[in-house]
């Protein structure tokens, strides 16, 4: 997104500074001339001394607002109102524009909420500078997905509609009937449970939402259109038959069926048309990927009018045909589990299916004296394509408390699609989600279920934020999500992967305890669901004999007492029980308790599986409600 950042005033370019990291390469920052010049990034409006600078603030905007995706300003929204109002054209053409307070409090979404992308830049802007973000769409009051975002996520296209109408009845809690034929339904999830457009298909609907790859037959009534991308379009055609030819048969191909040309997914063809001009032009002008197939796979694909003559030319008895399906078959990235629906009752073309590839358009053959020849055929695909790179972000929410999330994380969670966790670790960061985001709760127990949906997710084109509590690296999610990565065989780049750190609950504990780990320790986990309990056994003697400071995790469960008694006693073995022992539960979050006691005192009713236990070494002592355990410098005796 290519962005112009405008900070008139010295405290406005303080604060933006902070923002340009976030914003990336492709932003131009404009602030108002200083007689001693301004540092690199900044361009000067109102410099006496440049007259090719614009002379103002306004004339500044007005060169700039063509050029960007979005405009960010560290101004009054009142000023921001004045110098956009004669450049507003529409929301398709507008770019989105962000209004941020100099006390870097508010980041307002003001114009081009939705398509133009300002309300997330606003959440960008506001997890930056630790703002509120101010967002007032429709939606956002609904708590429901933005209706022109619907698809984005899984690479779908928005065809023709009346966007407005149909919001309007959305927003008014009219009834909204949902009609979809083809593509995923994950969509659903990311609406609210009770909301109607996914309880129900209402009797008499005033607008409609049409998922599918058809369009709508009339019906009176507002009506916007998503467009999986499902179909591919087998091409065969004469040397040098040129783009417009190609394009404007296929435009009548889909017209004639009824079939919409935002759903189309990709070409397919003979690899003998790698140098094709006229095909490399049409891919080019739409973004459309294109498969090569040789002979050979082509001609084991069974079709219904094979020829001959094809055949003893190519090498393969159909091209069109057998390509569109091979395509269909082999090219599928998005939807893995989903049912393919019926196709609308007002189509009733023969179709052929072949391994879940649906031929809808058997070839047709279009031909000019002056522009070529070609033949065409189009499948649809058991699911959709997706052009969209998946990512996964593996988050360390720290304790609990939203203060202690990192930046980058906060980010993160702004810019996901689907956000998977514990139910209890979703609620802990439920204030940064918003509306359109896909939560996916699962048990404590289904770790590796919930690793491997948010593999497929990413594979399938989403941003992903799988959530730990403490650090996702340590005793989190990370591990076993790598570990499922790399036997799926991962080339470690699709998807791409991060790991963000967060604060974990030694850490946690410690800084509320004062310094208790300023020398080396160590954490163990008494849980024997993953390890055998003798390993963890023998961890535990080499940690209390080597005097590391200890943190016992998953220390004892209701059901589970004998391994933190067994751990009790081998600790009083190796240390004597006046060591310091800190009992810390649910720190940062609400009903957090710091209890200090030592080896020989504690109670092992006090502990359960919310508690961390940390043992000191043979050097930590106490000091009031702290634990110190001393680094080894040398210092004079204490006043």
């Amino acid at each position: 997104m290519k962005l112009a950042l405008f900070a008139p005033s010295p405290r406005a370019r303080r604060l933006a500074n902070s923002l340009i990291p976030l914003l990336g390469k492709e932003v131009s920052c404009w602030s108002k001339a200083d007689p001693q010049g301004l540092p690199s990034p900044w361009q000067a409006y109102g410099d006496p001394k440049d007259p090719t600078a614009p002379g103002s603030l306004a004339e500044a905007v007005a060169q700039t607002w063509p050029q960007v995706q979005g405009c960010l300003f560290i101004l009054a929204a009142g000023s921001v109102v004045r110098l956009i109002a004669p450049l507003l054209q529409d929301k398709q053409r507008d770019p989105a524009v962000v209004v941020v307070d100099e006390a870097g409090r508010w980041a307002i979404s003001l114009c081009g909420g939705h398509v133009g992308g300002a309300d997330a830049l606003a959440r960008q802007v506001a997890a930056t500078l630790g703002a509120q973000p101010v967002l007032t769409s429709a939606s956002e009051g609904l708590g429901i997905p933005p209706l022109d975002l619907l698809g984005d996520p899984y690479g779908w296209r928005r065809g023709a509609g009346d966007w407005n109408g149909v919001a309007a009845a959305l927003t008014r809690g009219e009834p909204v009937a949902v009609h979809q034929t083809c593509g995923t339904r994950l969509w659903r999830q990311a609406w609210p449970a009770d909301h109607p457009l996914v309880a129900s298909s209402p009797p008499h609907p005033v607008a409609q939402i049409w998922i599918g790859e058809y369009l709508s037959p009339a019906t009176g009534i507002p009506t916007v259109h998503w467009h999986p991308r499902v179909l591919w379009v087998g091409v065969g055609c004469e040397r040098g038959t040129t783009r417009a030819w190609l394009e404007g048969s296929l435009r009548r191909l889909l017209q004639a069926q009824g079939l919409a040309f935002e759903a189309i997914a990709g070409l397919a063809t003979l690899e003998l048309k790698q140098d094709e001009p006229g095909l490399l032009e049409l891919a080019q002008a739409y973004g459309w990927p294109i498969e090569f197939f040789s002979a050979e796979a082509l001609a084991g694909i069974p079709v219904p009018h094979p020829s001959e003559a094809v055949r003893q030319a190519v090498g393969t008895p159909s091209v069109a045909e057998a390509a569109a399906l091979l395509a269909a078959q082999t090219c599928q990235t998005w939807g893995r589990g989903d049912k393919v629906p019926e196709r609308p009752s007002c189509v009733a073309e023969k179709v052929e299916p072949f391994g879940g590839a649906t031929l809808l358009c058997p070839k047709q053959v279009f031909t000019s004296k002056t522009e070529g020849a070609c033949t065409l055929a189009i499948a649809r695909a058991a699911q959709e394509y997706s052009p969209r790179s998946g990512h996964l972000w593996l988050i360390g929410t720290g304790p609990g408390d939203l203060g202690q999330l990192t930046l980058a994380a906060r980010m993160a969670l702004t810019q996901a699609d689907v956000v998977v966790g514990y139910q209890l670790y979703l609620d802990l960061v439920d204030p940064l989600l918003h509306p359109g985001q896909i939560r996916e709760a699962s048990p404590i127990t289904q770790e590796l279920q919930r690793a491997e949906r948010a593999i497929a997710w990413a594979q399938q084109g989403l941003k992903v934020a799988v959530i730990s509590s403490g650090d996702a690296g340590i005793y989190g999610m990370a591990g076993l999500v790598l570990e499922c990565l790399v036997r799926s065989g991962w080339d470690g780049i699709r998807p791409s992967l991060e790991v963000l750190p967060g604060i974990s609950a030694f850490q946690a504990a410690a800084a509320r305890l004062g310094a208790p780990l300023m020398h080396d320790f160590c954490a163990i986990s008494l849980s024997d669901l993953l390890t055998p309990w003798p390993v963890i056994e023998k961890r535990l003697q080499a940690a209390a004999q080597a005097d590391f400071v200890v943190a016992l995790y998953n220390p004892r469960s209701r059901q589970r007492v004998d391994p933190f008694l067994k751990a009790l006693q081998i600790f009083l073995q190796a240390r004597p029980a006046h060591t310091p022992v800190a009992l810390a539960r649910n720190l940062y979050r609400p009903g957090e308790t710091l209890h200090l006691t030592t080896l020989g005192e504690l109670d092992p009713e006090e502990v359960d599986m919310l508690t961390l236990v940390l043992i000191g070494n043979s050097q930590t002592f106490r000091h009031g409600e702290r634990l110190i355990t001393p680094r080894g410098y040398r210092l004079g005796e204490p006043t």
